[in-house]
Order: structure tokens, then sequence, then C-alpha cells
């Protein structure tokens, strides 16, 4: 069930193994619909696109398979299990003890709709796919952009590639810093000989920044010069928030943003599911969170403590959140660098030192870093302020597909927005200017 991402359409996670047992079987181009709570609730519903051609797949009983008797049907099938009205009447039909409810196949098939015909059935499902075809690009670009930045921080900060790099030259007589340039940008001795003017110049300058020794450690191995510290040394404040009483209808579905401990699954906050009013800020110990601060959730559900987000826009947060906000020795694009694969290590060290496995500020703070020189951070940013400057615009623009997506889905199935069956695909281009 964690595999179903929520609210959107793509399963990011398929896993191997000896099927031995019951469960549902699902091939390409079925609708997979949550049926237990909370994930029905919480909309986890995924189209299935990703098996090996001719492939059945086994998964759990916990969710429907909804299989269209039509290929031309599988995408409208898909939006219909999205459809807010058809979630409402599923959770309507929910039976089972608090905490164990969940809802049966036969009570989703006594669902009633006015169909639409085939042809437009057919363009309704292709208008709203051409919408996450594109959230879905965006998304692989920016797990690309992610994926870059962390071999880059990795191999600087972690493996200490250049510095290694230097210390083989000079054992071997050869260059150190041409070793260290080749080692940073991935290229050979002639392809960095043959660089531009100014490139080779940059690169040279980040090459000098690096020693060509290692020193021993109580963490082991690490460049000369560099510091051992924690987390509270790189942190000019590091603290978590609280939720508004929700009794209080006054303190909610105000204009500012308010984030749960779930949504860090996002790695770029660019908005959040609920808003709270001036009111409960003020009369809560909801805290404020800047651009650039570092989120990470501290308790919740499932996968989610030890999530580590990087804060795009100014949001309120909640107990189970704590914010790191960087000092001026690094950088928040370096702090979240380096905080963010280490969700293993997070949820180890809360699990050892709290009763209840939640992520403490005190934890968080006492967590050992590895302080490379100020200038060397500067370096760094350089080079990954672009990347994470386009994986939040890509973000923003992800947001926006969605909510033209969420907005089309029941006017375009209920027959509020008229679709010709043999209208042009063209006449549905979107702009995301």
């Amino acid at each position: 069930m964690a595999s179903l991402p929520v609210n959107g359409r793509d399963i990011n996670e398929v896993s191997n193994k000896v099927f031995n047992g019951g469960g549902a079987k699902f091939k390409n181009g079925d609708t997979l619909f949550a049926r237990i709570t909370p994930c029905l609730e919480n909309g986890k519903t995924a189209k299935v696109e990703n098996l090996p051609v001719g492939c059945i797949a086994h998964g759990s009983t916990e969710f429907i398979v909804l299989s269209a008797k039509s290929k031309d049907d599988e995408d409208f099938v898909y939006y219909l299990a999205r459809l807010p009205d058809f979630r409402s009447y599923a959770i309507s039909r929910m039976e089972g003890t608090s905490g164990r409810q969940r809802v049966s196949w036969q009570a989703l098939a006594e669902f009633n709709l006015r169909l639409p015909e085939k042809g437009k059935r057919k363009k309704i499902g292709k208008i709203l796919k051409s919408l996450d075809d594109k959230i879905h690009l965006n998304n692989q670009i920016n797990q690309t952009l992610e994926s870059i930045a962390q071999t880059i921080f990795k191999s600087w900060f972690i493996d200490f590639d250049p510095v290694r790099a230097k210390i083989a030259a000079k054992q071997e007589g050869k260059d150190a810093e041409l070793a260290a340039m080749c080692a940073i940008s991935g290229k050979s001795e002639a392809e960095v000989e043959q660089m531009a003017k100014e490139d080779f110049a940059e690169l040279q300058a980040t090459a000098t920044l690096f020693p060509d020794e290692l020193v021993e450690s109580e963490l082991g191995e690490v460049p000369k010069g560099w510091e051992i510290t924690n987390i509270n040394a790189v942190t000019a404040s590091i603290f978590s928030g609280g939720t508004p009483s929700t009794k209080e209808v006054t303190y909610w579905n105000g204009e500012i943003p308010w984030l749960s401990s779930g949504e860090t699954r996002n790695k770029i906050i660019v908005s959040t599911e609920k808003s709270i009013t001036e009111t409960a800020v003020k009369k809560s110990s909801t805290k404020l969170a800047i651009f650039g601060d570092i989120l990470i959730a501290s308790a919740g559900q499932g996968h989610t403590r030890g999530q580590t987000s990087f804060n795009a826009i100014e949001c309120y947060i909640n107990q189970s959140i704590v914010a790191l906000r960087a000092n001026d020795k690094v950088s928040p694009y370096w702090l979240y660098y380096c905080l963010e694969p280490r969700y293993d290590e997070m949820r180890s060290v809360s699990d050892s030192h709290s009763s209840r496995g939640s992520l403490t500020t005190k934890l968080l703070a006492s967590m050992p870093v590895i302080l490379p020189t100020q200038k060397l951070v500067v370096s760094f940013d350089k080079v990954i302020k672009p990347m994470l400057a386009q994986q939040v615009k890509n973000a923003k623009e992800i947001k926006m597909l969605a909510d033209t997506r969420d907005a089309l889905l029941p006017k375009l199935i209920s027959g509020d927005i008229e679709v010709s069956s043999s209208v042009s695909e063209t006449e549905y281009e979107y702009s995301a200017e």
C-alpha cells in the first residue's frame, strides 16, 4: 500500500517477490484503488503502467482493482476513480470497526453515474492524461536533478573524491590540481585541458579549495583542515511547530499555508494541503518556516519519520516537523543535501533514543557533521543553486497542472464541460506560463 501515491497517478516502486498466497491480481492499464482507512480518505489511487509487457502482478488485498472493459476506457476508469464524488461514495460505504474500516468491491460497483458515450470517454481520458503526463515529466526531471546534486555532494563531502585524487596524483608524481579537476568535473585530463578559458579557471579555482591530505578523526579519515562538529554548530535555529485546535472553525481555511509532517514526502515544498488564519497563528504554538529552512518529519505514520524537504515558501509547521535554519558557516543548499540522504540514520537514532521513536530537536542537533571550509560551501552553492531553483520551478508547475486537472475532472465527467468525441487534442493544449 505504501507504493500507491497520494493524489497521484504513477507507482514509483515495484518489488519482485516469490508469490505464494492470495491478493489482488492486476496488469498494465488497471487502476488500483485503496479500500482501507486512512488510505482511501487520503486519495491513494494509481494507474498501473510500469509492468513488463504481458506481466500479471500480485499485490495487497487492501486495494480494489478496476479493469476497463476496453483499452480505450483505461484512462477514463482511472479518472473516474479520482472523482471526488466517487471517493465520497466509497467512504460512505465503508464498514468495520474504527480504524479498520474498508469498502468492498461489491459496494463500489453500485456507484451510479451518467456515463458519457465511448468517444467522449476516450477524449476525457486523453485530456486529463495530458496533464498527468506533463506532471510525470516534471517529476522525472526533478528526480534527475536531485540525483545529480546528491552525487556531487557525496563526491565532494562524503567520499572526498577530489582530495583522494590529489593524494593519488602526488604519490604518482602527477599534477595534483589537474587530478582534482578531473575528479570534480568527471572529465579526462585531455577534456579538462580543452575546456573554455573561463570554465577552466572556475574549475581550477574550485580544485584549489580541496586539501591534498586526509587525517584521522573520530569519524575516520577526513580532509585536513575540515572540522568535526554537529548540526547544532551549522544552524542558526532548530524548532518545531504546533497544530491549531481543530475544534475552532475560525482557525482554519484562511490564507496562511500550514504544513503537516506527511507532506514532507515532497522533496520541495511549494504549497500546503491546509491553511490557517491569523487568529490560529496567535492562539497556537505553530511556528513560521521561511524559504531555505530544512523541514524534517520528526514523527508520522509509515515511512514519514525522517523525511526531509527543502522549504521554498513561507509556511507554518506542525509539532511533528522540525525546521533547521542554516547559519553563516554553511548554506540552506549545503544543509539540505547534508541531511536528506540520512533518512535511515535519523530513523535509527530516534528508535534508539526515544521510546516513541520520534526525532527530537536535541537528537537532530547532535548529529555529526564534517564541515568543509566556507569557501568550498560557496563553490558548491554555485553548482547546486541553479539545479534547486529549477526543481522549485518544476514543483510549482506540477502544482498548477494538478490544480487544473482536479478542476477539470468533475466538470468533464459530469458533462458541465462538453467534449466532442471528434475534437482535436490540440484544442486542449494548455500553457504553463
